[in-house]
């Protein structure tokens, strides 16, 4: 019989969206491995479009998804990383450079640097969630993940800081905390996406990542390694569903089961001779029925895709024109990157990636979480994606510059992807 591998550490991770409230326990073995040990998740309750609508029903649900996680996990955790997808999240990079004046780059001259990054900070009113060095610049050569031991006239480093609105973001920590979590800190929705979605290589030639939410589309653009861009839409799958019960006069969970079981983003021609049943089994057909049924109360499939692809229409509209503002044209004049990848709780929509990939004109792919050893299968689809993310997020703890000169030495970590992180060049090449 095998033996349980031995646990070193425990991480806990809390996605709070609009459609469900997620949680997972997971932990690393000695050989680096990571285990999922439990998850859950609940529908969602207090929130709005990423925001805290009720403070008491907020709490609730955090902490009862985050209980279902603990009891399949057999342990508890004190603390959580927390995943946040609205809140007016904004990403910004910055160039910091000091002179060396042609000698040996020392320790001490990596560390001054960093504090005159932390002390350049400018929120400008807003919250920080996170400021880390993409990677070090220095005279002609960029994309350097360690300066040490090199020559240089003047040193530089690229800062990616991830802002957020600070009362909605406060808001948010203290749902989770008012659930007696500590927050470990609080990770932007499409830095978890694209932990979770995303090859190495896909961030290193360019790529866009296309969050489709319940009630929130994040659109973020990946190059060398970093994301580059960010841009919220306050669209989602729900308002499709809101439109399919408008349209038909039919109850809102009415209206998502008809979505998620006979619901596409293609026609096909069989669509206007299929009907299908408003009510699910075990309903009767007591009440009004859907506006255009039948006496038995069924649609026509093509009537129901006609519904979802106009919501649809307008949403990879604004997708488009997001990633344009970007700079991610995937054309001459544009970045290299074409690929596009959409993931999040929308993105299980039947014929997705197909309709997208026609309606922008590049290559779409739908994201999932990686294949994680304890991962249950309900929870290796896109919309559990982002939860995944953070998990792997909290295990690469990447550095911040905010701590810097506290209780670590940050500039002598290098992870795997801290490696791959050319933000300097990228933003060069891309935009």
């Amino acid at each position: 019989m095998a033996t349980q591998p031995r646990i070193t550490r425990v991480f806990g991770a809390v996605n709070i969206g609009s459609f469900r409230v997620s949680a997972m326990i997971a932990g690393t073995t000695e050989s680096g491995e990571m285990i999922v040990l439990g998850s859950g998740h609940r529908a969602a309750q207090g929130i709005k479009r990423g925001y805290v609508t009720d403070m008491a029903a907020a709490t609730y649900a955090v902490r009862d998804a985050l209980e279902r996680a603990e009891k399949v996990a057999g342990t508890s955790v004190q603390s959580v990383w927390l995943g946040a997808s609205g809140a007016g999240l904004a990403s910004r990079i910055n160039q910091i450079e000091i002179e060396i004046g042609g000698r040996r780059i020392e320790d001490e001259d990596v560390e001054q640097l960093l504090g005159a990054a932390k002390d350049a900070i400018r929120p400008d009113g807003r919250m920080v969630l996170h400021a880390q060095p993409a990677c070090y610049f220095l005279d002609g050569a960029d994309g350097i993940s360690n300066p040490r031991g090199l020559h240089a006239e003047r040193l530089g480093v690229a800062v990616h800081t991830m802002l957020a609105d600070g009362a909605p973001m406060r808001n948010l920590r203290e749902a989770v905390e008012n659930a007696h979590l500590e927050v470990e800190g609080v990770v932007a929705s499409p830095i978890g996406a694209g932990y979770a979605c995303l090859t190495e290589e896909e961030r290193d030639i360019g790529v866009a990542l296309v969050e489709f939410g319940a009630e929130v589309t994040n659109v973020s653009v990946f190059a060398s390694g970093m994301l580059v861009g960010l841009s919220s839409i306050p669209i989602g799958s729900a308002d499709i569903t809101d439109a399919i019960a408008s349209h038909f006069g039919i109850r809102r969970f009415q209206a998502e089961r008809l979505k998620c079981v006979s619901g596409s983003a293609i026609a096909s021609p069989r669509d206007h001779r299929e009907r299908i049943p408003v009510n699910g089994p075990g309903e009767d057909n007591a009440g009004v029925p859907a506006r255009g049924a039948d006496e038995q109360n069924r649609i026509l499939r093509s009537d129901l895709i006609s519904v979802i692809t106009g919501e649809l229409d307008r949403l990879v509209s604004d997708v488009g024109r997001a990633l344009e503002a970007m700079g991610f044209t995937g054309g001459p004049g544009g970045s290299r990157g074409r690929q596009v990848v959409i993931t999040g709780g929308g993105a299980e929509m039947a014929g997705l990636a197909d309709y997208a990939q026609a309606a922008l004109a590049k290559p779409v792919r739908i994201g999932r979480p990686p294949q994680l050893r304890g991962m249950p299968e309900a929870h290796s689809v896109p919309g559990f994606a982002t939860l995944a993310g953070l998990i792997l997020y909290a295990a690469e703890d990447p550095i911040d510059i905010r701590v810097f000169g506290r209780d670590r030495q940050i500039t002598m970590r290098y992870g795997p992807a801290a490696m791959a992180q050319r933000i300097w060049h990228a933003a060069r090449a891309y935009f």
